[in-house]
């Protein structure tokens, strides 16, 4: 029987035999160093962004930031939610009458009732959702302010929701023109000597740079290059709710109402100096009421945007409506807009060619924007819907005419008006404005487009006028919501990985901008790693007439 072995193979092995492996291994690490030398070091190219030259910038920034506001939304949504199951745990937890042995029926209850009102909250359509909350909102405030788009204030301007407000007992309304910079000095003067007799009005640009304070962001984000930090008629608008709150005695509530787009989120934050409702430029960001207070007597509210009603003419529709661009097709929604601007003036603006009918404007706009399909065809939906978009925004200049004899409007008479100017030190007001005036830069009068408006927007209030939407229409809704479910997800596996690398970055570096990652180690350096370990492994396994590369 053969003795088992009590002792390890021992690895010692003769000079000569470590020498020629040693040697072995500096041939071949010289080997490679050559090779790297030979291709050379390549350095990881910083993220420039798109450069100022190229023609559709604008394009892509705005779809940027569209898909960071709905991203935020969808977070801040969450983050509500999540608040509200909270607090609803909380009081069931605190409830000291509900005895040990009813607390799991009670929790049954409260999950069924749960169950029932997201089904509800499902199946009901959210336009319904939006007139319940607006009503909320005129039937809580004693000040409504009523703001509209400078550019077309009368179209702003809904005759259904003003007669709601005169009904609603004691209450006041205030027409404030917001995005006064857009519009040359002379139209809105003309547009303040018009408006005024009817309704106290504010001369307003608000801020859309303003910082969200409740967030630590650690990450210094670019601000799009449509912002601006100045804001013009805040102290004539503070003055004038400040005087009417004194003339009361009392605490007031100030509401916050208008079409989509026009600015009522941008005009509470600039009131508040913080970004406290969340903005943007899609249409229809706020979607429930918001309550801000200003100071200890004055509060104001946030509501979602007025319904337009669908008998309005198709250019209301295109402009005030957020899905305007997805009911109707985006070529007849911008060709709306196209056909009641001045085409003399939009051709100087956009740089494009004389056209005959607006197939063949967006046709150029296409290609004077580099917007082109596969083969090399004009992407004419691209530039309808790069039209509508800015036309919406908050960059392109235009401007309406007002009428040119003054009439009251058909939902109010004398009464109405004098009952709305009392309480408030119009003399004050329009000191302020003149102010105000004085203050913007307002485009010249040959930079902006000429734009024909088609008047007072109807609007829908009742529950019962709002048409039922279409299976499809449902389809799509649906389809949207999990497009943004998908989004939110990426983003927060996004914001991990940022948090990750912001712990391990000193705080020197904490306030730049995030960089694309640098390789740690290249390939040659791991084979290197790979070839020193193999030196410690047995003499057998070394092979000498095999090259390792």
């Amino acid at each position: 029987m053969k003795r088992p072995k009590l002792k390890k193979a021992s690895k010692r092995m003769t000079c000569h035999k470590r020498y020629k492996i040693q040697k072995k291994v500096r041939e071949h690490h010289r080997k490679l160093r050559k090779e790297a030398k030979k291709r050379g070091h390549k350095k990881s190219r910083k993220d420039l962004g798109v450069p100022n030259s190229a023609p559709f910038k604008e394009a892509l920034l705005r779809e940027a930031e569209l898909r960071k506001q709905r991203l935020e939304e969808l977070k801040q949504q969450q983050k509500l939610d999540r608040q509200k199951e909270q607090e609803k745990k909380r009081k069931l937890d605190t409830n000291s009458g509900v005895e040990p042995s009813n607390v799991e029926p009670v929790k049954e209850e409260f999950g069924q009732c749960n169950a029932k009102n997201k089904a509800k909250a499902g199946k009901q359509n959210p336009k319904k959702l939006y007139c319940q909350e607006l009503k909320k909102v005129i039937e809580a405030s004693d000040v409504v302010l009523e703001v509209l788009d400078a550019r077309d204030p009368l179209g702003c301007r809904c005759p259904q929701v003003e007669e709601a407000v005169v009904q609603g007992g004691q209450k006041k309304l205030v027409l404030v023109l917001n995005k006064s910079d857009l519009v040359p000095k002379e139209n809105l003067e003309n547009w303040l000597n018009y408006l005024k007799k009817e309704l106290p009005t504010v001369v307003f640009k608000a801020s859309t740079n303003l910082k969200d304070k409740r967030k630590i962001t650690k990450i210094k984000r670019k601000a799009a290059p449509f912002k601006s930090e100045v804001c013009i008629g805040k102290e004539g608008l503070w003055k004038l709710l400040r005087g009417f709150r004194e003339m009361l005695g009392k605490a007031i509530q100030v509401g916050v109402i208008g079409f989509p787009n026009v600015g009522k989120s941008s005009v509470i934050n600039s009131l508040k100096q913080e970004r406290i409702c969340n903005v943007g430029v899609s249409m229809g960001l706020t979607r429930s009421m918001q309550v801000v207070p200003l100071d200890k007597q004055i509060t104001i509210i946030d509501s979602p945007s007025f319904i337009v009603s669908p008998l309005n003419s198709p250019t209301a529709l295109a402009l005030r409506s957020p899905a305007s661009i997805e009911v109707l097709k985006p070529v007849e929604a911008a060709s709306a807009i196209l056909s009641q601007a001045d085409a003399r003036q939009v051709v100087l603006k956009f740089t494009v060619p004389d056209f005959k009918n607006s197939l063949e404007f967006f046709t150029s706009l296409a290609q004077r924007r580099g917007l082109h399909q596969k083969g090399g065809s004009p992407n004419v939906e691209g530039a309808a819907k790069l039209l509508w978009s800015e036309w919406t925004g908050g960059s392109l200049g235009y401007y309406c005419h007002p009428p040119a004899s003054w009439t009251l409007s058909p939902h109010f008479n004398e009464s109405i008006v004098t009952d709305m100017m009392w309480g408030f030190n119009l003399e004050e007001l329009g000191k302020n404005n003149a102010h105000s005036i004085q203050a913007i830069r307002g485009p010249r009068l040959a930079s902006s487009i000429l734009f024909q408006s088609s008047g007072l927007t109807n609007g829908i209030i009742e529950e019962k006028d709002i048409p039922e939407e279409l299976p499809k229409q449902k389809e799509r809704k649906q389809e949207t919501a999990e497009d943004y479910e998908d989004l939110d997800a990426d983003q927060e596996s996004v914001d991990e990985a940022a948090s990750a690398k912001s712990s391990d970055v000193s705080p020197a570096r904490e306030t730049c901008e995030v960089l694309p990652e640098e390789p740690q180690a290249d390939e040659q350096s791991a084979r290197c790693y790979v070839l020193d370990g193999m030196t410690e492994e047995e003499d057998d396994a070394y092979d000498f007439s095999i090259d390792y590369v």
